[in-house]
């Protein structure tokens, strides 16, 4: 009988030493900051030669999982990968998925009118007063398409706002992704151009909208007002692509 080969390709050593290692630190619960192993110590425990630790110390190194100081004090440390530097790796992993409008807003309908209801009640007048911040940046429609452009990134940044108040961090980082792959698609392919003043009026009136539902604890309505934000802002946002689109070819 003929074995299948596996469709994955087959890890090298030091991967497969660094996902130990990474087991190792989570089993012995060490936080950012505390020191790990020095070289010897890891070549005997996990059995490996020199070549094969170093290059596992710099898997975890260039992954931020492993921060090295050189100088008195110096050494390896346990390190933490924060959101920023996780979002790019991820982006960079979509950056030829050819993902469109729809594959995003497909997302963003499934999760956000849920976080939005369950804000409701819960948010202290200084995160109003931050989300009513935001929507300031964008009280008029844009002049050109370069402020069109400004005003479609500050309006994402009030979703990733209130995303960070979730209180559930796999949920807030799926739905900041979102919007920063958003954004990035909004400038790369320029989806600003031209002006959509219709875009803009109903964007900021669900915001609006929302904060209101938010303030007053009105659950159900601000999940209502979330997912027609949704809907309205893939729709406008797909006839944008479309009109991109068709003026690339043209060109």
């Amino acid at each position: 009988m003929t074995r299948r080969a596996s469709s994955e390709p087959k890890r090298r050593r030091p991967a497969l030493v660094a996902d130990q290692i990474k087991d190792w630190v989570v089993a012995q619960r060490l936080k950012k900051g505390d020191r790990l192993p020095g070289e010897a110590e890891l070549i005997e425990r996990f059995g490996m030669s020199k070549g094969t630790i170093r290059e596992a110390m710099r898997l975890l190194e260039a992954q931020g999982l492993v921060a090295t100081r050189t100088g008195p004090g110096g050494g390896s440390f346990v390190g933490e990968v924060s959101e920023e530097r996780a979002r790019a790796l991820l982006g960079n992993y979509f950056y030829f998925k050819d993902l469109t409008v729809a594959d995003i807003y497909q997302i963003r309908r499934a999760l956000e009118p849920e976080v939005a209801a369950s804000l409701a009640g819960k948010l202290s007048e200084a995160d109003l007063a931050e989300l009513e911040e935001l929507i300031s940046h964008y009280a008029a429609p844009a002049a050109d398409p370069e402020e069109e452009r400004e005003q479609h990134v500050e309006s994402l940044k009030f979703h990733a706002v209130l995303a960070r108040h979730s209180g559930n961090p796999l949920l807030s980082f799926l739905i900041r992704f979102m919007a920063q792959i958003l954004s990035d698609l909004t400038v790369y392919r320029k989806l600003y151009a031209p002006p959509n003043r219709e875009l803009w009026e109903t964007g900021r009136n669900h915001q609006i909208a929302l904060i209101a539902a938010l303030r007053e604890g009105r659950a159900g309505d601000a999940r209502a007002i979330m997912a027609d934000h949704m809907e309205t802002a893939q729709r406008l946002m797909e006839a944008q692509e479309a009109q991109v689109m068709k003026r690339f070819m043209a060109e």
